[in-house]
């Protein structure tokens, strides 16, 4: 993403899960980790929408890890239907969850199409007192995968004319919820053209007190 980028490898349920961390100039205030999108469809942690929401983070200073589900690039093991990928979520949380110590920051949790399930699921699997204090889907994959509910501050994302998850579906999944999802008009699944006003939306809402 940037000079800064360390590549770093955290121990996952299925082997060695490969990491991309990036850290503020100042002591960070949150830990915000990225899911990215389905590994058989090309997801990876270098993915410009994962890499936007990255950036977000780490403008608002935050520790910002993004990393590789088992089997996608230096990630060991292979696909498991979407439940051994929350397990390696819950693993990178865990593995960069403790800072300086003794001292927890908070947990941001971000995840982009299947990536937005995983963090959902991952967020909802989290005790009660470890979940994350900000939490954004991005064109969550509410068609395929059973998308939990989430908390109602949560930040849902998706484009009008996205052909890869239809709006339709998203808005199906968060009526029930009565949460509100931010539509940028005119725009399909990977945001082409608009990152970086996907970026300010991510700016905005996190800039807001908690």
């Amino acid at each position: 993403m940037n000079a800064q980028t360390q590549r770093v490898s955290v121990s996952g349920p299925a082997g060695a899960l490969e990491c991309a961390l990036d850290v503020p100039a100042d002591e960070p205030r949150a830990l915000l980790v990225v899911c990215h999108p389905h590994p058989l469809h090309g997801g990876t942690l270098d993915n410009k929408v994962v890499q936007t929401v990255a950036r977000a983070g780490l403008q608002l200073g935050c520790r910002t890890v993004r990393f590789n589900f088992r089997g996608v690039g230096a990630s060991a093991g292979s696909w498991d239907e979407g439940a051994g990928e929350v397990d390696d979520a819950l693993a990178v949380i865990a593995a960069f969850g403790a800072h300086d110590g003794a001292t927890v920051l908070p947990l941001w949790l971000a995840g982009f199409s299947f990536g937005g399930f995983v963090a959902a699921s991952a967020a909802a699997r989290l005790p009660e007192g470890a979940r994350p204090v900000r939490l954004a889907l991005v064109a969550p994959s509410t068609q395929k995968q059973s998308v939990p509910a989430v908390p109602p501050d949560t930040l849902v994302v998706h484009g009008e004319v996205d052909d890869v998850v239809p709006l339709a579906a998203t808005l199906d999944w968060a009526r029930p919820q009565g949460l509100p999802v931010t539509v940028i008009p005119g725009v399909g699944h990977f945001f082409h053209g608009q990152l970086a006003l996907l970026k300010t939306l991510l700016l905005r809402a996190w800039s807001v007190p908690i």
